[in-house]
């Protein structure tokens, strides 16, 4: 096995690419450095629990603000560092949104330290004690965690501070250190060679009984060595043997870096080879590690000794760029550049000029390095062709750091090396000089393109220059005293575009003059627009516009003006004109276009249709006829659509119907087939057959088919077989429903009548029958029943005839019966020839997780070494190992397991890693997760969020409150930002074993306001000295309003002044729980100290929310209108909660009155016409006008555009109510609509509300009335899926099924039911659910199977099949694909 896994990590490091001659970019760049202390290893962002919910204003910056965390943790991952531009963003957007939950701030205070690799460490110091300070002053509550991350960024910007002190801070804050905070306080004393200090911490966890981990014995190489004991620091890994722990390739690092801070070259040597010795392979993030260390200690001279160490491993060139930001940045820059000449050249696919060091420069030049520095760089890397355009990068750099001095001075280089200097370089140094208006600034960037030699051009002067200048004359006059040439045709278009922005009249004169040069329209064509539509000088714009038609001086280029240049010029200014504007300059433009038509001015067809599509668009139809009179010739559009509709009936029949008709000596074909589709239900297969023996002439396809499929339940194939050939005599080219085929062909298998199943499957590809992915799980599931029954040859002969025929592609799932079938027999070798001999065939490996697990349990090296082969050669290495890696932990064998994992260049695969968690939750096997999650702890690129995630929920799964415990100690130990759902995931686990939540669970006030009976008691807020305003938001927060009252007149009685966000908070908190009167009183004491106070846009709507309960309308609406007048948005609830409150009350006119103030709104709320229209209805059931009611809906529903709303919203409140009276006159227009309007909507409402109202027998009784709702199928569906959304809804979609028993497939409605059952936790009713499947030929679908396996899982017994493996989310995603595809 030794050997095996020596082949297996060789095997690895021999793979293309990842030497370090040459690797491929897209390689090189995957994957996020590490050689920053593991600070990347661990990084997961958490995503932003969004407050104020509902308005479209914070919808919006909700959703920007989920852009930002997403793009900063996208920057981490793929770079491992971040901007410290992106970051102040998103502390900005939390800052302004306001109420920052603790997982907030542990991501900012953790992005503050080494994934900035660009700000140095005093300035991150700063920035980390400033978003402290800011977010505990906006309401953060800081736990231990906080204080760890804190510790944490200390330790890696080498902050000086007291861990004393520390101490103490927490100790006021009354949170208690762990593990972690020791362990960092260690390092932080040990950082400064304080060995006494670190002492006594590590007596002090030593008398707690907490364990010392291999982080402390480093810290203590650490202090050893700064504390002048050097030989005391290699020691201490003989006392980490002693106490059982071993050293890993960290502790080692450790070591090296002691050594190269003192210049031992020769110890460091010894140490690597130690490590190499003992199995611990340095990767070249680790050796990154040293060279910093080296370079920080002065030790320069044996960095490149070090730099050929290193293995150019995959993720080698970012790990590499941060390294060299962070020399830069410390300023190190000799050793950056010497770290960035061993970067593999990169190659373009369209340039065959490599540049490489783009980051190199730029932060050389944001550094402020010298520039004889950079200028030596920059010929460094021209000269080797690493780089060929480095100066003029690097001089993008300077004018983007609108550095005006180095600019300057790199153009005079870039004039040395006969590079070209353009107008355009200067324009970044001209852009602050302009925005403040600085004429001096300006001045002093000319002369410096003086002195180069370089003229303004025209975008200069007119963008840069002349707006700065009071005149054209004043810019003319000073450009003249600095040595510029004002007599170009530069100058000319410059003036024409400054007077065509200001005075068109002078504009015309100008241009009109003889002496004026020819110029091309597009070079001012854009300042001429702008004046236009700025003046109201029509006659100089009729003017201007039939001298540009007539004059061939401003047309170059152009072969016929008046059809090119003036058409496209009138388009630019439609085109540039916003619907408002052309709305309000409709005169101007008429009058302008009138004028144009009378100077003999004309366009072309093409410009005029683009001219009446904008037009058009804009809803402006007498301009387009005034632009028509322009055009050469006319053009008509016209176009016609019509449509059909139709409508069938079907007639049901039972079987006393059947002898009349036969009597009568009519047809009964369709009777006939209902009669035996009846039976089929009952599974009365011989009264079927009887039927049929006694009406053959007259049975058509449909009932054959009904009997073939009814035989092949009862596994009666020689029956079966006997009606298709039957059905064939009769009709040669009929075909069946594919299910049908496939249970016919699983039926005959089954009886060993192979020859007839290939017959049938043939015949299935000679009639073209088409089979989608559902079909495809059937099939799956019928070889499956051959091989489970011993018949691996039938499954092979029918899996050839299959993929052959082309009735199905070869898949992994359908060639994996036979290999089941074989490890069921305890046959890992004939499995694995199997497999062997299906991916020969079909390219296809099933099952070879398992079959590589069999091996390993069985300890067959040999054929474990040709799986590994086999898998390396067709899968690539990389799932070689991984597969590996499974069956390792899945059979218990950590030690082979952790030295895979550990291979070098080894990167995390989310969906295999995925894949095997799912595996360990759904079987319960805690050691083998927790394995996994361990031994990846430092495998690149992998989530640990994710990682910790398994294994909580499988600590939720056996509520084992100690394990979840446990693990969050470990996350923080290894410095894992948990995501928010990790969070709650964790507080539900100890909350639920009532065990004290050590942090604060990331949750919205509302959240917790609008379920009261859902709350639970958690922790006690933590108070500041001066925390009354934090201590008022973590109440609010926990739903406790009358306790937060009672704070704000304690502090009111104080004659203390809170924020108005505070008392926001507070009145908001009262009015989720509907105490109206204590939310006034909270209001008037704001007033009474902030005398400017007003309610926020969600006090307000919830004030509205709040009297629409009680019943209050009155004050609801002018609170409704009072929130207008203040420009806030009312929320769609609020609304909603409003309009209902008055149909209750029968207030007709207010709710008119509503619905007229949301039109004004537009579309900031949604809100559907029918909440109007349903509730004026139910206002008008309320004051006993039920007429009115009815001629409102009826209306709504025989309207020629009517979308055939929903009325079950009126349908349930009359139920409700009990109003027998008006439900007889809603009930009697539905079934008017249906008879007479074919409108079947309301009384499919009807139907429905009556069954969820468990009436059915009036449901029923509707049903024989209108036997048309058996055939509303999408809307049946869709009340089943919304019934079985709730528990204890079996029934309802039961009855359904009585009185409607084939609007929709079986499978569907039945796999609604199990997840009824799984809702009731009813495993009676699922069992016999499966049952009835099983004995009407049914197959479930994978969730289907999954929620039964569950539900036996959770009762203790063993499902008789085996459980699917994946999650209840993948397989309803595959559900809802299949569907897509038959749509």
């Amino acid at each position: 096995m030794a050997a095996l896994l020596r082949s297996a990590r060789l095997r690895l490091l021999q793979i293309p690419g990842s030497r370090r001659s040459g690797a491929p970019l897209s390689r090189l760049y995957s994957g996020v450095p590490r050689y920053t202390a593991g600070c990347v290893r661990s990084y997961a962002v958490a995503t932003e629990q969004k407050d104020e919910a509902g308005l479209a204003v914070r919808t919006k910056q909700a959703q920007q603000f989920d852009w930002a965390l997403t793009k900063l943790d996208s920057s981490v991952r793929r770079t491992g560092r971040i901007t410290k531009t992106l970051l102040m963003r998103i502390f900005h957007d939390i800052c302004r949104a306001g109420y920052p939950s603790g997982n907030h701030a542990l991501l900012l205070l953790r992005s503050c330290g080494s994934l900035l690799p660009e700000v140095p460490m005093e300035e991150r110091n700063e920035l980390a004690h400033r978003v402290w300070n800011k977010l505990q002053e906006l309401g953060a509550q800081y736990d231990v965690s906080h204080y760890n991350a804190l510790l944490k960024v200390y330790l890696q910007n080498e902050f000086k501070f007291s861990p004393t002190d520390f101490l103490a801070k927490m100790e006021a804050a009354k949170v208690q250190p762990n593990r972690v905070t020791y362990q960092r306080l260690i390092a932080a004393y040990c950082q400064n060679g304080d060995i006494e200090g670190a002492s006594t911490i590590l007596g002090f966890m030593k008398s707690k009984d907490l364990p010392i981990t291999e982080a402390v014995f480093s810290s203590l190489i650490t202090g050893h060595s700064r504390a002048g004991d050097i030989e005391s620091a290699a020691n201490i890994l003989s006392v980490m043997r002693g106490a059982g722990v071993e050293p890993s390739p960290d502790t080692y690092v450790t070591l090296l870096n002691a050594y190269g801070e003192k210049g031992d070259l020769e110890s460091m040597k010894k140490t690597l080879e130690a490590a190499e010795s003992a199995d611990c392979s340095l990767m070249d993030r680790d050796i990154m590690q040293v060279i910093l260390t080296l370079a920080k200690a002065g030790q320069q001279q044996h960095i490149p000794e070090m730099i050929e160490r290193l293995r150019h491993e995959r993720g080698y060139i970012p790990d590499a760029m941060n390294l060299c930001l962070s020399l830069i940045t410390q300023g190190h820059e000799d050793a950056a550049f010497n770290l960035l000449k061993t970067f593999p050249s990169l190659q373009s696919e369209t340039d065959d000029s490599p540049n490489l060091g783009y980051f190199f420069l730029r932060h050389c030049v944001n550094m402020g390095t010298a520039l004889e520095k950079i200028v030596h760089y920059c010929k460094e890397l021209q000269e080797s062709n690493i780089h060929t355009s480095s100066f003029t990068f690097t001089l993008s750099c300077a004018l983007e750091a609108k550095n005006l001095g180095m600019s300057l001075e790199l153009m005079k280089t870039l004039k040395e090396e006969n590079l070209p200097v353009r107008p355009h370089y200067f324009w970044p140094l001209l852009t602050q000089p302009l925005k403040e208006n600085n004429v001096d600034g300006v001045v002093e960037v000319v002369k410096g393109m003086v002195r180069l030699g370089v003229a303004p051009d025209l975008e200069t002067l007119t963008t840069y220059i002349l707006p700065v200048f009071p005149s054209l004359e004043a810019t003319l006059q000073t450009l003249k005293d600095l040595g510029v040439s004002v007599d170009s045709e530069v100058f000319v278009c410059a003036e024409i575009r400054i007077l065509a922005t200001s005075d068109l009249a002078k504009t015309y004169t100008l241009m009109s003059d003889p002496s004026f040069p020819p110029l091309d329209l597009s070079l001012f064509r854009s300042s001429l627009i702008s004046g236009f539509k700025k003046s109201s000088d029509v006659d100089s714009m009729v003017k201007i516009t039939e001298l540009l038609h007539k004059d061939e001086r401003f047309s170059a280029g152009n072969s016929n003006p008046s059809a090119e240049a003036t058409s496209y010029f009138l388009y630019n200014l439609i085109d540039s004109m916003s619907e408002g504007q052309v709305h309000a300059q409709e005169d101007k433009l008429r009058s302008f276009f009138n004028q144009l038509h009378a100077q003999g001015v004309a366009i072309s067809p093409s410009i005029y249709r683009g001219i009446r599509n904008l037009l058009d668009s804009y809803l402006c139809p007498e301009l387009i006829k005034d632009v028509h009179a322009l055009v050469y010739s006319k053009e008509r559009d016209s176009g016609s659509a019509s449509l059909a509709t139709g409508d069938e009936n079907r007639v049901l029949a039972l079987e006393r119907k059947l002898a009349e008709l036969k009597a009568e000596n009519k047809p009964l074909n369709s009777v006939l087939k209902q009669t035996i589709h009846a039976l089929s239900v009952e599974e009365n297969l011989q009264r079927a057959l009887e039927l049929k023996q006694q009406y053959e002439d007259d049975m058509s396809v449909g009932a054959y088919a009904i009997l073939i499929s009814l035989c092949c339940r009862h596994n009666n194939a020689e029956e079966a077989l006997n009606l298709k050939r039957e059905l064939s005599r009769k009709d040669s080219l009929v075909t069946l429903d594919p299910i049908k085929y496939i249970t016919l062909v699983k039926t005959l298998s089954l009886n060993d009548k192979v020859e007839e199943a290939v017959d049938i499957l043939k015949e299935m590809k000679e009639k073209d029958v088409m089979l989608n992915d559902i079909h495809i799980t059937y099939i799956f599931h019928m070889l499956n029943a051959v091989a489970a029954k011993g018949g691996i040859p039938t499954v092979r002969r029918l899996q050839d005839t299959i993929f052959s025929l082309g009735l199905a592609k070869p898949t992994a799932n359908l060639c994996s019966p036979v290999v089941t079938s074989y490890l069921q027999s305890n046959d890992p070798s004939g499995a694995l020839e199997a497999a062997l001999e299906y991916h020969k065939l079909y390219n296809q490996l099933p099952r070879i997780h398992d079959i590589t697990v069999a091996l390993v349990k069985k300890g067959d090296t040999d054929l474990l070494q040709k799986v590994m082969d086999f898998v390396s050669q067709e899968r690539g290495e990389m799932m070689m190992l991984y597969d590996l890696f499974f069956a390792f932990i899945q059979t218990g064998r950590y030690r082979e397991a952790r030295k895979i994992i550990e291979t070098p260049g080894l990167r995390a695969k989310p969906g295999r890693l995925q894949w095997y968690a799912e595996k360990c939750i759904a079987s319960n096997q805690m050691e083998a997760l927790e394995q996994m999650v361990e031994m990846t702890s430092k495998l690149f690129e992998c989530d640990r969020d994710e990682m910790y995630s398994y294994m909580l929920r499988l600590c939720k799964e056996t509520n084992d409150w100690q394990k979840a415990e446990a693990t969050w100690t470990k996350m923080q130990e290894e410095n894992v930002i948990p995501r928010e759902r990790t969070l709650r995931l964790l507080a539900d686990i100890l909350k639920s074993n009532h065990q004290e939540v050590p942090f604060e669970v990331p949750e919205t006030w509302y959240e917790q306001a609008a379920s009261p009976t859902q709350q639970v008691e958690s922790q006690s807020p933590l108070l500041e000295a001066d925390g009354y305003q934090s201590r008022l938001l973590t109440l609010c927060k926990k739903g406790k309003a009358k306790e937060a009252l009672d704070v704000v007149k304690e502090v009111n009685e104080r004659g203390v002044a809170l924020g108005s966000l505070s008392y926001d908070h507070v009145i908001r908190a009262l009015l989720a729980q509907g105490h109206i009167e204590d939310a006034m009183v909270v209001k008037q004491l704001a007033q009474s100290r902030l005398p400017g106070f007003k309610l926020s846009e969600i006090a307000n709507n919830l004030l509205i929310i709040s009297y629409s309960k009680r019943g209050q309308t009155r004050e609801a609406l002018e609170k409704l209108k009072s929130l207008l007048q203040l420009n806030q948005v009312p929320s769609h609830l609020a609304i909603t909660r409003l309009v209902q409150a008055l149909g209750n009350q029968g207030n007709v006119a207010e709710i008119q009155e509503v619905e007229s103030v949301v039109k004004t709104l537009g579309t900031n709320v949604n809100l559907s016409k029918m909440l109007f229209v349903n509730n004026t209805a139910l206002a008008h059931i309320a004051k006993g006008d039920v007429e009115s009611a009815v001629e409102l809906l009826e209306g709504i529903y025989t309207s020629p555009d009517s979308s055939k709303p929903s009325m079950s919203f009126v349908f349930r409140k009359v139920m409700e109510s009990g109003n027998d009276q008006a439900l007889d006159r809603l009930s009697a227009m539905a079934e008017r609509l249906a008879n007479h309007f074919a409108c079947y909507r309301p009384v499919s409402d009807l139907f429905l509300q009556l069954l969820d109202m468990n009436r059915v027998e009036d449901a029923k009784f509707l049903l024989a009335r209108f036997n048309v709702l058996a055939e509303q199928k999408e809307m049946l569906l869709s009340y089943v899926s919304y019934a079985a959304q709730s528990p204890g809804q079996a029934s309802k979609i039961k009855n359904l099924l009585s009185l409607v028993p084939d609007f929709a497939e079986k499978k569907f409605v039945y796999s609604y039911l199990m997840k009824c059952h799984a809702l009731d936790k009813d495993l009676r009713s699922a069992k016999a659910l499966y049952e009835q499947m099983q004995s009407e030929g049914v197959v479930p679908d994978d969730l289907f199977l999954k929620r039964l396996a569950v539900l036996y899982r959770e009762e203790g017994e063993t499902a008789p099949f085996p459980e699917p493996p994946e999650t209840f989310k993948f397989y309803a995603e595959k559900l809802r694909k299949e569907a897509s595809a038959k749509e």
